[in-house]
């Protein structure tokens, strides 16, 4: 069987699929690799590096696509692409489902086998798979980074002959992967750090890490089966608004990774509330291009109001592609390794295995 990927549009998407490293799994499974020319270039992994594995270059994207029995990707093919995919292949990436509904519709038409591993499930089994933790706990931490280079004043507590320079604060909205990374390494470089989220389980995790949880007061448990936050009542909405608004007060940096799989990101921080935060402050948003938790973020712009610097990226991850792209390669091997029966030498799309009726798309 032959796994192909082409490059992404490196104006958007800086990661890849396959690695070298992975490239050479797949070729002791029995897998033939075929890339697009310089694919892994930017990132420092030369095609000498691939053909010494025996991986194959075609200039074609066309051509690579019609003769991949599997093609992965970090996203759903350009539009002039997708009309490439065929009856029976198996295309695998993170297609968000919600946004490309008519587009994934179509190829479930021409019987093109589609898997969203945004989708999987989380279960034990799953975890080496979960490409939404690899890329979010990386994520978490750059947002941390970025934000910290961004403000203006010194991170940890300094005590000085010339007088003591305080801890910065730092207020992470959301304790999922993302968020907990965040709480992690704000602590690590000498910031105070709390934390709020939806969920009643978060409170242990975030105080196992150093971080002070910020608890609404009879704040119902907004957890559901798959572990995910789902959509906070009118009335908690309310008492989390009258929290932050006074804690906002207090804090320096603000990141954002409220989510809500499949739909809008929760705005959180409304404009009012902006103006409870000293001049000189910083929030990063990671869910901007979901809406944003915060009201004024913008996709890839930094907007300043009241002194308050308001920073959304489309993509962090583009900041750190060769780590990101490592992680995502072996979320995707250990996710085909599932997939394929090494006995029969073909894909096995068994729907009684939760890992792939999760996934795919019907």
């Amino acid at each position: 069987m032959i796994i192909g990927s082409i490059s992404e549009n490196k104006d958007l998407e800086k990661r890849i699929s396959i690695t070298p490293e992975i490239a050479k799994k797949y070729i002791n499974l029995g897998f033939e690799i075929q890339l697009s020319e310089n694919y892994g270039k930017h990132l420092g992994f030369d095609e000498k590096e691939y053909n010494e594995l025996g991986v194959k270059f075609i200039n074609d994207d066309r051509k690579l696509i019609e003769t991949s029995d599997i093609i992965i990707q970090m996203s759903l093919l350009e539009n002039n692409k997708t009309s490439f995919l065929k009856s029976g292949q198996t295309f695998i990436g993170i297609l968000n489902p919600y946004e490309n509904k008519n587009k994934l519709d179509e190829l479930v038409k021409k019987k093109v086998n589609l898997f969203s591993l945004e989708l999987l499930p989380r279960i034990t089994r799953a975890q080496s798979m979960d490409i939404l933790s690899s890329q979010a706990n990386l994520a978490g931490y750059k947002a941390v980074v970025e934000s910290f280079s961004t403000f203006e004043k010194a991170i940890p507590m300094m005590m000085t002959a010339a007088g003591t320079i305080p801890a910065a604060k730092v207020l992470v909205l959301g304790a999922g992967v993302a968020g907990l990374q965040a709480i992690a390494t704000a602590k690590r470089m000498g910031a105070i750090v709390f934390a709020t989220d939806v969920r009643a389980a978060s409170k242990e995790q975030v105080e196992s890490l150093g971080g002070k949880f910020l608890t609404v007061q009879g704040a119902e448990n907004l957890e559901t089966e798959g572990g995910y936050a789902k959509e906070a009542s009118e009335e908690f909405k309310k008492k989390q608004e009258e929290l932050l608004s006074d804690t906002l007060k207090k804090i320096d940096i603000v990141i954002c990774t409220a989510l809500i799989p499949g739909k809008k990101a929760p705005l959180i921080i409304k404009e009012n509330m902006l103006k409870n935060m000293k001049p000189g402050s910083v929030i990063y948003d990671l869910a901007a291009v979901q809406g944003g938790n915060v009201a004024l973020s913008e996709v890839d712009k930094i907007i300043e109001k009241n002194g308050v610097k308001i920073i959304g990226e489309r993509n962090i991850l583009n900041k750190l592609p060769t780590s990101s792209s490592s992680l995502y390669a072996k979320n995707i091997f250990n996710f085909i390794l599932n997939l394929y029966d090494k006995e029969k030498k073909k894909i096995n799309i068994n729907l009684e295995d939760e890992i792939i009726s999760k996934t795919i798309i019907k």
